[in-house]
């Protein structure tokens, strides 16, 4: 796999922030970045509709599901979750 220049920029991110959002055109390679940056961490895509119902129903549960650090991907699908992983 190419490494990218946006990895080492993502890594110190991560190292300083408690949430790193990425964002870019469709298809353009973020969950890939993702993904090949932190591969030991949980991920889970809001694209599956019964998970994103969970995120939408129950931010803060479904936080405790998907405990940080963790990839959430297409986070845009519940915005609740945004100020539920601060509001704890």
């Amino acid at each position: 796999m190419i490494q990218r220049i946006a990895d080492p920029i993502l890594l110190k991110l991560f190292d300083q922030y408690p949430v790193v959002t990425i964002t870019g055109p469709r298809q353009s390679g973020k969950t890939v970045l993702c993904r090949s940056t932190f591969p030991d961490l949980k991920y889970v895509n809001l694209e599956d509709r019964s998970i994103r119902e969970q995120a939408i129903e129950d931010p803060r549960g479904f936080l405790k599901t998907y405990p940080a650090p963790a990839v959430i991907d297409e986070i845009q699908r519940a915005p609740d979750l945004q100020g539920a992983s601060i509001l704890k």
